[in-house]
């Protein structure tokens, strides 16, 4: 499997890149800790309520202990997944998934603090849309580092 294929599986869903990769054991651990993890903070329900524009309700159902173990098993599980596979053979190319989960665990910390109105845009999209500036600054930092090299 191509490493962006295992990649885009992991992406929908954590432990899929693993089990593609015939790591059967890390895939059923990362699927388990995602619905142990989903279950509890109440992710589903947080999804529903913010696509509707009810981020009011996102905010009180929201379990933020467990959700804020979700970025870094997430991406983690995206990062491995895509280095089984072959990808990441460039020194530092781990830092992109590093700073993505930062920056949206962040973004979760700060959600209700910046939510505006109850409305916009509330503990499902400020985070996701926190990737990019997480993006940006691993792959920029990716950069940098394999010039210092």
């Amino acid at each position: 499997m191509k490493p962006q294929e295992v990649l885009f599986w992991s992406v929908a869903f954590p432990g899929f890149g693993q089990l593609l990769n015939h790591s059967y054991i890390k895939g059923i651990l990362f699927i388990l800790l995602e619905f142990l993890i989903n279950v509890n903070a109440k992710f589903n329900s947080m999804i529903y309520f913010s696509f509707r524009g009810e981020t009011h309700y996102a905010l009180e159902v929201a379990n933020f202990d467990w959700l804020m173990f979700y970025p870094c098993v997430y991406f983690f599980s995206m990062w491995d997944a895509f280095k089984d596979a072959g990808g990441g053979t460039q020194n530092y190319s781990f830092l992109p998934f590093v700073f993505s989960a930062y920056f949206v665990t962040f973004g979760l910390m700060i959600s209700p603090k910046i939510t505006i109105l109850n409305w916009f845009p509330g503990p499902v999209f400020f985070p996701m849309l926190s990737v990019i500036p997480g993006l940006l600054v691993g792959f920029l930092l990716k950069k940098w580092c394999n010039r210092k090299a």
